[in-house]
């Protein structure tokens, strides 16, 4: 086998982002999070400060979204977002391009609207996951979002939100890791329900993916890790 536990677990990172989810619900969700040791917990933005408690200590860090699912709020209100996150311990955002600027072909508010985050997000040593939203746009369009992430330094490419039309497909995760740079990751959401599906993106070279069957599939690795098949 080429991977370890800590490998797969650290690919993970344990989404909390369902409208539905009840405080007991996320409560739980973040001692799983802490009980599989994965990459981090991506919770809704309110339970953040709560969240970012239950981890303290721990190898997991605590995430959340900025301009969710939509991307259509204002620069000052994703600011307003990052700034509230990083107050309430968030290590790592996941940041919702603003789709419809994409779709217009207005690049200019488009790379200034994600420097805002990025630049607040890394003055205070967090970072930062864009979120393209694959399912609306053309190829040309997420090229053109490789690049300008690339040259603003985010942490991570990202294919979805897991809430649009669509998730992450592997022309996809192939495009957008061959036109980031080396340095910026790529991260996918949306559909990596199993331990195989895992498996198929870190071959593309994702190495992070959002999910929330993360007990079965650390649950699979474990058993095939211990038959050694």
């Amino acid at each position: 086998m080429d991977y370890t536990y800590e490998q797969i677990a650290k690919m993970i990172d344990h989404s909390l982002l369902n409208p539905i989810l009840t405080d007991e619900e996320l409560e739980a969700g973040c001692q799983v999070a802490l009980k599989y040791d994965v990459g981090s917990v991506c919770i809704k933005p309110y339970y953040l400060k709560r969240c970012s408690e239950l981890l303290a200590g721990s190898t997991v860090a605590a995430s959340t979204v900025i301009g969710f699912p939509q991307g259509g709020n204002t620069t000052s209100i994703k600011l307003a977002e990052t700034r509230q996150a990083i107050a309430d311990g968030g290590k790592e955002l996941d940041m919702v391009v603003n789709i419809g600027k994409v779709l217009s072909g207005d690049w200019n508010y488009v790379r200034e609207d994600l420097r805002a985050v990025i630049d607040c997000s890394h003055d205070a040593g967090s970072l930062v996951k864009v979120i393209f939203e694959n399912c609306y746009l053309n190829n040309a369009q997420k090229i053109r979002l490789c690049e300008i992430c690339g040259e603003l330094g985010a942490d991570w490419v990202k294919t979805s939100t897991g809430y649009g039309t669509g998730g992450a497909t592997d022309e996809d995760l192939t495009l957008m890791r061959k036109h980031s740079p080396a340095e910026v990751q790529v991260k996918a959401a949306g559909g990596v329900r199993t331990l195989d599906r895992l498996l198929e993106v870190r071959a593309i070279g994702v190495t992070r993916v959002g999910a929330t069957s993360t007990i079965q599939m650390l649950e699979d690795c474990k058993q095939r890790l211990a038959a050694g098949t």
